[in-house]
Order: C-alpha cells, then sequence, then structure tokens
C-alpha cells in the first residue's frame, strides 16, 4: 500500500460479495399522463402478475425513473428475475407475444422497450 493511503479497516463496513447466476428482463415503458393512475393500477392487479404467472421469473420489482422526458409522460420500470437464461429465453419464446397482447389495451398511450441483463453480483 502506498505510504500516503491510510486505512481504517474497522471503520469500513464490509458486505457480504454474493455471485449470481441470475438473469434480469426489465421493460422500460413511458406513460401518457392521462391513463397514469389506471395503467399503474393494470400493472400492479393485471399484467405483473401474467408475467410471474408464466413461471419464468422469481420475483418483479417496479420503479419509477426519475427525469422528465422530452415527450412527457410518467416513465416505469419493472424488473423481472429470472433464474437462468433458459427460463429467460424460454419466456420470449413461449410467452412474451401472448403477454404483449395485454399492452393492445393502451396502444398509441404508452411506449415501451426491454433489456435483457445477467446479475454479475451483488452487495448485501
Amino acid at each position: 500500500m502506498p505510504e500516503n493511503v491510510s486505512v481504517n479497516c474497522e471503520a469500513i463496513s464490509i458486505q457480504k460479495l454474493k455471485n449470481y447466476s441470475m438473469y434480469i428482463y426489465n421493460i422500460t415503458t413511458n406513460v401518457d399522463e392521462s391513463i397514469h393512475d389506471q395503467w399503474l393500477e393494470w400493472m400492479k392487479d393485471t399484467y405483473i402478475p401474467a408475467m410471474l404467472a408464466t413461471g419464468k421469473f422469481t420475483k418483479a420489482l417496479m420503479t419509477r425513473v426519475l427525469i422528465e422526458e422530452e415527450m412527457g409522460g410518467i416513465t416505469y420500470s419493472v424488473q423481472y428475475t429470472a433464474k437462468s437464461a433458459t427460463d429467460l429465453q424460454a419466456f420470449i419464446e413461449e410467452h412474451a407475444s401472448e403477454i404483449n397482447q395485454l399492452n393492445k389495451k393502451y396502444h398509441g398511450k404508452m411506449v415501451s422497450f426491454n433489456t435483457k441483463m445477467k446479475v454479475i453480483h451483488s452487495h448485501e
């Protein structure tokens, strides 16, 4: 360690490091304010439960994205956790088209994109 660097290990909170082999299917959606409240309830009561009911995801985390979009609206991110790449791919091949049909209810009032991610590690 360089002479000018000192580390007080007692003052550092060491967190347990976990290695994961999990995947996240993130869906980011911008929703028109005119349907926001109805859409939010629908997501909680219908869409997210339908995603979990496929059996390919173990949990879902819904967050509001804290940015103001130039196009307006309110933006959310929902992260669905899959145990494996196989489960994620199976969802895409077996269920994605059917689940996406649920979005037709809000056609023209929302825009979404998805991102597939692999969890590398997590600090707890």
